[in-house]
């Protein structure tokens, strides 16, 4: 990590290894914050020197976020510096059949998905809103927003997301803190190759390169 310069601003990123995170990351330390970033796979220290090539003093947390060990481990490298933006975007998906799939690799993608992201939102939201100013980046899903067959824990997993932002973003509407729900489409990342979803017509398909701004606020 870079020195961190006290006068610049805080942002929080998980699955910054690659894909949307990485996106969110970048426009991050594009617009003047230092990074805490974390991932459990990928090329997070290559992402990392590309953080700092703009100017961001980056610490990156190789971590599980489905563990509490691994929110911890995230915890501790913020190290109590104020946090001005999170974006908690790290996610698992889960393709093939419900029944098919053993049960501890849907339990993986549930404490991703929703129990570890929650354990971090609830740290680190608290603090925002003891100081009374914060953005916090959820990313939920359109998939969310359907059954999925086939990718039935995923969708169900994306729905609490979902409906769980929108409820946190009122409950803390007068508190200086807010909180957006990114909910994208299919977009090219190594999402549906982790998910072993190259087999299935939304991973074969083509499907659009989003790039979003963390300066927006409210829903993936």
């Amino acid at each position: 990590m870079g020195s961190a310069n006290p006068s610049r601003s805080l942002a929080v990123v998980t699955g910054a290894s690659t894909g949307i995170g990485r996106e969110l990351a970048r426009l991050a330390a594009e617009e003047g914050h230092d990074l805490v970033i974390a991932a459990d796979q990928g090329p997070l220290d290559e992402a990392a020197a590309q953080f700092r090539a703009l100017g961001a003093s980056v610490e990156a947390v190789e971590a599980d976020l489905s563990t509490s060990f691994g929110v911890d481990k995230l915890v501790l490298a913020i190290a109590g510096r104020p946090v001005d933006v999170l974006a908690a975007n790290a996610g698992h998906g889960l393709g093939h059949a419900f029944l098919e799939k053993p049960f501890n690799e849907a339990r993986h993608v549930i404490d991703t998905n929703i129990t570890g992201t929650l354990d971090l939102i609830h740290r680190v939201v608290n603090e925002m809103r003891r100081r009374g100013r914060g953005r916090v980046l959820i990313t939920g899903s359109i998939a969310g927003l359907m059954p999925g067959s086939f990718q039935a824990v995923y969708n169900g997993t994306k729905a609490f997301i979902d409906s769980f932002s929108l409820a946190l973003r009122n409950e803390l509407k007068d508190s200086g803190v807010t909180v957006t729900c990114l909910m994208p489409g299919a977009t090219e990342t190594h999402f549906f190759e982790r998910a072993d979803m190259l087999d299935t017509q939304v991973g074969t398909g083509e499907r659009p390169i989003r790039r979003t701004s963390p300066r927006t606020a409210g829903t993936r």
